[in-house]
C-alpha cells in the first residue's frame, strides 16, 4: 500500500507518495502537476495504486476528492487548523507539505476534518450569499444615513415611503453629486432588497426537498420563541449533520463561542472567546441572544444575573452559547423546546 499526500493549491498540486519499509518512510514519487491537467493526476495516481491519499480541507479540494475517490482505496480530507505541523514549520515548501501530508497517513495520524454533503454545501451556498445580500443592504443604508447626516437631514424612517418623500425634499439642500450618489444608492437598494427576496424564495423552495429529518429539525427549532426563518436555516446549513458533535463542548468550539484558556503551574487565566470555527453560526447565536435578553424573562434574568459579574458584552456571549446549547440539545434529541417552570 502506497500513501500519497497532496498539497493542493489553485493551480497546482504537488505529490508526494511513500511506502513503509523496514528502515521508515521511503519516498516512492514526487511531481508537481497543473489542476487543469486532470487526465495527468489521474493518470499518477493509476501509477500509484493501490493506494490512500490526503488533502488538506481548503476551499477547492472537493473536485480533487472526486477525482481521487475514483481510484484510491481511502481519500482522508485531513483538518488544516489541527494540523499545525505545516503551518508552524520554519521550512516549508510544497514538498515538504506534501511530505508531511503522506507520513502522517502512513501512520493513520491524519486530524481527519468533516466533509459537508452536497445537500449541505448548497444550503450554505445559500445562506451565505443571503447574508452577502444583507450586509450590502446594511452598508448601503449606512452611506445614505451617512450623507444625509453631513446636512443634518437624517431621519428615523428614512427608508419607509415618508422618508423617501423627505429625500426627495432635499434635492435643493444637498450638492448635486452628493444627491446623485444618494439616489443611485436608493436604487441600489431597491434592487437589492428584490435581491434579497428571491435568495429567500430560493431558500424556502430548497427547505422544500428536504429530508424527513431535515424537515423535523426545522419542525423543532421553530418551536423556540424569538427563533425565525433566518436563524433556523443558518444553525440547519452551518452545523450541517449534527450528530457529528460528540458533546455540547464540541459545538460551543465549532461556533467559536468557547473562551480560551491559559493554564500554567496550577494558576488558570481565562481568554476571550476563540471566534474559531464558523462565523455565520456565531453571528446567528449572538443576534439570538439580543432578541431573547429584552423579550424573554428567563433569558433577561440570565443575562442580568452573568451582566452584574462580568459586564453586558460578556453576559450576551455566554447567553449566545447557552442558546446554542439548547438548540443542539433540541436537535439531538429531537424534542420541542421546554421553557423553564415557573
Amino acid at each position: 500500500m502506497r500513501f500519497i499526500g497532496a498539497d493542493l493549491h489553485k493551480k497546482s498540486i504537488t505529490f508526494c507518495v511513500v511506502e513503509q519499509a523496514a528502515d521508515g518512510i521511503r519516498v516512492v514519487a514526487r511531481k508537481r502537476i497543473m489542476c487543469s491537467e486532470v487526465h495527468r493526476i489521474e493518470e499518477f495516481l493509476k501509477a500509484s495504486a493501490p493506494c490512500q491519499l490526503t488533502v488538506e480541507a481548503t476551499i477547492g479540494y472537493e473536485w480533487f476528492a472526486g477525482v481521487a475517490e475514483r481510484i484510491a482505496e481511502r481519500v482522508v480530507i485531513a483538518h488544516a487548523g489541527k494540523l499545525r505541523i505545516i503551518a508552524e514549520s520554519t521550512r516549508k515548501t510544497d514538498r515538504i507539505d506534501a511530505y508531511v501530508l503522506a507520513e502522517f497517513l502512513a501512520h493513520d495520524m491524519i486530524p481527519e476534518a468533516w466533509r459537508p454533503t452536497p445537500r449541505v454545501r448548497q444550503h450554505r451556498a445559500l445562506i451565505r450569499r443571503r447574508c452577502k445580500v444583507q450586509n450590502r443592504i446594511t452598508s448601503i443604508k449606512n452611506t445614505i444615513r451617512g450623507i444625509l447626516t453631513r446636512y443634518n437631514s437624517d431621519v428615523a424612517g428614512l427608508f419607509t415611503a415618508a422618508g423617501r418623500e423627505h429625500f426627495d425634499s432635499l434635492k435643493q439642500t444637498l450638492l448635486g453629486e452628493d444627491w446623485w450618489v444618494a439616489e443611485d444608492l436608493f436604487t441600489e437598494l431597491q434592487e437589492q432588497t428584490e435581491r434579497l427576496k428571491r435568495v429567500e424564495q430560493r431558500l424556502r423552495e430548497f427547505g422544500q426537498q428536504a429530508t424527513a429529518r431535515e424537515r423535523e429539525a426545522r419542525a423543532v427549532l421553530d418551536t423556540m420563541p424569538g427563533v425565525g426563518f433566518v436563524t433556523i436555516e443558518t444553525v440547519l446549513a452551518e452545523l450541517g449533520d449534527w450528530s457529528r458533535f460528540r458533546n455540547a463542548d464540541a459545538v460551543a468550539s465549532y461556533a467559536g463561542l468557547d473562551p480560551g484558556v491559559r493554564s500554567s503551574d496550577g494558576r488558570r487565566r481565562d481568554l476571550k472567546i476563540t471566534k474559531a470555527g464558523s462565523p455565520l453560526l456565531r453571528w446567528a447565536m449572538i443576534q439570538l441572544a439580543q432578541r431573547m435578553k429584552t423579550t424573554s424573562s428567563r433569558w433577561r434574568s440570565r443575562f442580568e444575573q452573568i451582566s452584574r459579574k462580568a459586564g453586558p458584552k460578556k453576559a450576551t456571549v455566554a447567553i449566545a452559547r447557552r442558546l446554542l446549547l439548547v438548540i443542539f440539545a433540541m436537535l439531538r434529541e429531537g424534542q420541542a423546546y421546554r421553557p423553564a417552570a415557573a
